[in-house]
């Protein structure tokens, strides 16, 4: 019987780690359900209870400091940036016409659908523009003013 109670509050962590997207309650799931297998094999309740405090205390002293390492974004860690990050703040040309609804643009040789960052702007083929962010495929694009930085989107500050 011990078994299932730890079974059930391995699986509620788990639930509620999909909600929160931490990973920390997950750690504390691995320690529930490595009690589970501590009183599936007859260890007393007591016993059950370190089992779930050393794994639980272990997955978050070791895997804790990996994730958040690999989490943070390479303008955080000083690393090169690649991928979807390497095109944040890269100029594109504008291909298509832009504005809230459609557009297309060129980034670094590289073809991407595109929508204004401003609703309110729209940008002619053979205009220069700046990738503000990237939205799955489509870049968030914004007037490419180097030169004066401070019209730039609360979101670039």
């Amino acid at each position: 019987m011990d078994a299932v109670v730890w079974i059930v509050l391995g699986v509620v962590l788990a639930v509620a780690e999909i909600f929160t997207t931490t990973l920390f309650l997950i750690m504390f799931a691995a320690g529930a359900f490595a009690a589970a297998g501590a009183a599936a094999l007859g260890a007393p309740v007591a016993v059950q209870a370190v089992v779930f405090a050393l794994v639980s205390a272990l997955s978050v002293a070791v895997a804790r400091p990996v994730i958040r390492r690999h989490s943070r974004s390479s303008l955080e860690t000083g690393e090169q940036p690649f991928g979807v990050e390497a095109i944040e703040g890269s100029t594109a040309l504008v291909l298509e016409a832009v504005d809230a609804e459609h557009g297309m643009v060129k980034i670094d040789g590289e073809l991407w659908s595109a929508r204004s960052f401003d609703a309110t702007q729209s940008f002619a083929p053979g205009e220069r523009v700046q990738v503000i962010k990237v939205r799955g495929a489509t870049a968030l694009v914004w007037q490419d003013d180097v030169s004066s930085p401070g019209q730039l989107p609360e979101a670039k500050r």
